[in-house]
């Protein structure tokens, strides 16, 4: 069987990994003294094992909203005799100094902090704890760490218990001043993305020697001279949105492989790239293998002439090269950033990967090449790929959605990327392509788009979100995270929330996700304060004057969640519904949808025994008895009403107290208005269940109730046999019915109805059906 995108398992490890995340005490933990979480003494843990639990741990804090982070989770792994670190990756700024603290005492070769504006100067500090070992260092959007807090900073050895001192936020007035890189003798790639400009940048890299790649992504240069220090080891070097000179590219490295020279296409920079400046580029650095200069303007005509161009289909060969510096090239790149240049628009490009915006491949490897450390540009590429899936057609379904969840994962805090992000994973997730997604991969948008909403309570995330939901079957796709969703838009729904549109999306899908669903989940959710929060929106709508389809859904989501939900029924009617039912029949008396959804909840009402007492006064009784003339929505009002007033006379005419009406009236109009309903007559309604009905068929206290469930046995097994026979014969009616022949009590209208129903569901008649 042919396997659908994004199909492929997590590993054992992976699941392994998480499992041991969500249950630290039934695994390797016990809890400690004051609560705090300890390992076992009989589990050592090998670096493997350690840096996936870690490097697992930080991405379920930010994108499981389930998942509980552990105050002292870091300590777990402070003695190195039971846990081995040496590959640590955290970002976002949840992760502080007392963190880095507990693992001071590891022999750390990766550290990559990303984004961590927790940390101060203390967690400079720490890092010298790891100076003898460490290989990759990244401190990226890091931009506190170079600031003291309220108190001196601490050295590696000293006690981490102060935490007043630790919550403190860092004084950007407070300039560290005692850390140097002296020592990081096996330092060899570090990534300083972000340096705040208050650092002298040549005065802290100066002690080191031996750099193989360096990043100084938006750094301020005095100078970049010093960068000759390097010139005969440097193989990659990355200097986005930095100032850049004709010196400094004369002064390049021949060994370099990899070179980032691009900048934002806004950024006003007195360097200009010229033909001269990108044929040096080329013949200077003979190893090149990955190139950017995205966001540059060419000051001069770069491009062979339209005519001069080679024939034939696109080619990565130099030699054809519709650029004329890379016509100086060896052998392709295997990497070429012209995001924001005209060069990407050219025929023949010599890389095999190159991002830009002429078309879908070139997008998707701009949102792949930028996402982690430039979500400026993430953002732009990601709005590109919006249009080719609105517009166009995505030709690399799974590559996009792979690209866009992990750019919305990535940055869950950037409002920028949330829009775009969760604007494009509506075309992504839509119809036209949802054949080919695999449940995995669906499950993957549905998380991210639950953590959007979560975070943001902006319109335009929130309406996103919400659209993109619509695209799922409700409720089957959405039940593993059913609570989650229906929490997330029950707070949409607020009486704060003025937006029309994410209003009417949140109450459809609200009324989709407890339509069909066990009585469990309806319970839950009515506990969550389903109930209440819609007749809010009624009540609302009422004082608007106003019947609109928030109005309509409203009560089609009451009409679902009190089905066969007694806890469900009483709240509705605790909260003012029977007044508000009156208030909006007196003021739309017209809505024949309305009313059938109105009618239709009130008849899950009268199906709980203890609760029809309250059904049971004047007023309600001549209503119900008024809507059995009703013509609205077919047969339906005058259905639902008579179904209401069915189970309130089976309950014997000695609860009948009040003088008028007189019960014997209103059974004659029921009688009347079941006698008008043409039995075939196609419904607006769902049963999965006929207990409430044919509870009705085995007694002579009403007989009305009683030919009220047999014509709506009749009607559902003739109209619709291959859905209702099934059910009628699964759960006894045919039994049931068996008895109404029997009884000298009921009449004789009932009898051949009920005859009528046995002829239907015999084994001849359901076959030929």
């Amino acid at each position: 069987m042919a396997t659908k995108a994004g199909d492929n398992p997590d590993s054992l490890m992976t699941l392994t990994t998480v499992f041991c995340l969500r249950n630290l005490r039934r695994t390797m933990c016990y809890q400690g003294p004051l609560n705090k979480l300890c390992l076992r003494s009989d589990i050592f843990l090998p670096s493997e094992i350690c840096d996936k639990l870690v490097n697992t741990y930080v991405p379920l804090v930010h994108t499981d909203s389930n998942f509980e982070p552990e105050e002292s989770f870091f300590q777990l792994f402070s003695d190195p005799r039971s846990t081995r670190l040496t590959r640590v990756q955290l970002r976002e700024d949840f992760v502080r100094d007392r963190d880095l603290e507990a693992i001071r005492k590891q022999d750390l070769i990766e550290l990559h902090l990303t984004y961590c504006n927790g940390l101060s100067s203390r967690s400079l500090k720490t890092l010298a704890c790891f100076r003898d070992t460490l290989v990759s260092l990244c401190l990226f959007g890091c931009s506190n760490i170079f600031y003291k807090k309220g108190g001196a900073p601490l050295a590696c050895n000293e006690s981490t218990e102060d935490e007043e001192e630790e919550e403190s936020p860092a004084s950007r007035q407070a300039l560290e001043t005692d850390f140097s890189f002296q020592g990081f003798n096996r330092l060899r790639l570090l990534n300083l993305g972000g340096l705040p400009d208050e650092v002298d940048a040549e005065a802290l890299l100066r002690p080191l020697r031996c750099v193989t790649s360096l990043d100084l992504s938006n750094v301020h240069l005095l100078g970049t001279a010093f960068l000759a220090q390097w010139k005969d080891r440097l193989a990659s070097l990355v200097l986005y949105n930095v100032d850049l000179s004709e010196e400094l590219i004369v002064m390049l490295s021949g060994f370099l492989r990899h070179l980032d020279i691009s900048q934002e296409s806004m950024r006003v920079t007195k360097f200009k790239m010229t033909r001269k400046i990108l044929t040096a580029v080329v013949q200077r650095l003979p190893h090149l293998v990955s190139l950017d200069i995205s966001g540059h303007i060419m000051l001069d005509n770069c491009t062979v002439p339209h005519f001069e161009e080679a024939m034939g289909r696109p080619s990565t060969e130099p030699c054809k090269s519709s650029i004329h510096p890379f016509r100086e090239l060896k052998r392709p790149l295997q990497f070429l950033g012209l995001y924001d240049t005209t060069l990407c628009n050219v025929t023949h490009i010599p890389a095999y990967k190159v991002t830009g915006s002429k078309n879908e491949e070139q997008v998707l490897n701009a949102i792949e090449a930028y996402t982690e450390f430039r979500p400026e540009l993430a953002h732009r590429a990601i709005n590109q790929l919006f249009d080719i899936a609105r517009i166009q057609h995505c030709n690399q379904l799974l590559r996009a959605l792979q690209l866009v969840i992990g750019a919305l994962k990535c940055h869950k805090y950037d409002k920028s990327i949330q829009v775009t992000g969760s604007a494009a994973l509506f075309y992504l997730t839509n119809t036209e392509y949802r054949s080919d997604q695999s449940v995995l991969l669906r499950r993957q948008v549905i998380q991210v788009v639950l953590n959007g909403m979560e975070q943001y309570q902006e319109v335009t995330v929130q309406r996103n979100c919400c659209l993109t939901l619509c695209n799922f079957s409700i409720p089957e796709e959405l039940e593993f995270q059913y609570r989650r969703v229906n929490q997330l838009l029950l707070k949409i729904l607020e009486p704060a929330r003025q937006d029309e549109s994410i209003q009417r999306i949140a109450v459809h899908l609200c009324n989709a996700l407890v339509c069909q669903v066990d009585n469990h989940h309806k319970e839950a959710v009515g506990k969550m304060g389903f109930v209440k929060t819609m007749l809010n929106l009624i009540q609302k709508k009422l004082l608007d004057r106003m019947c609109d389809q928030v109005m309509e859904f409203s009560w089609s989501a009451l009409w679902n969640i009190t089905d066969e939900t007694p806890d469900n029924c009483q709240m509705f009617l605790n909260c003012r519904g029977m007044t508000l039912f009156l208030d909006c029949l007196k003021e739309f008396p017209d809505k024949q949808e309305l009313h059938r959804n109105m009618l239709g909840l009130l008849g899950n009402v009268a199906e709980v025994k203890a609760l029809r007492p309250q059904l049971l006064t004047p007023q309600f009784i001549s209503v119900f008895s008024n809507l059995l003339d009703s013509k609205a929505d077919g047969i339906e009002v005058s259905y639902n009403a008579c179904g209401v007033l069915s189970h309130i006379m089976f309950d014997g005419p000695e609860v009948w107290a009040m003088q008028e009406p007189r019960r014997e009236l209103v059974m004659d109009k029921m009688w009347e208005a079941i006698r008008s309903w043409d039995v075939s007559s196609r419904r607006n309604i769902n049963y999965r269940s006929f207990e409430p009905i044919l509870r009705l068929l085995p007694q002579s206290i009403s007989p009305v109730s009683q030919h009220w469930a047999t014509w709506a046995l009749f009607n559902l097994v003739s109209v619709y046999p291959s859905k209702y026979c099934p059910l009628l014969i699964k759960e006894g009616g045919i039994t049931l019915l068996e008895k109404v022949l029997e009884l000298e009590s009921s009449h004789p209208e009932t009898k051949d109805m009920a005859s009528s129903v046995f002829i239907q569901t015999s084994p001849d008649k359901t076959l030929s059906s």
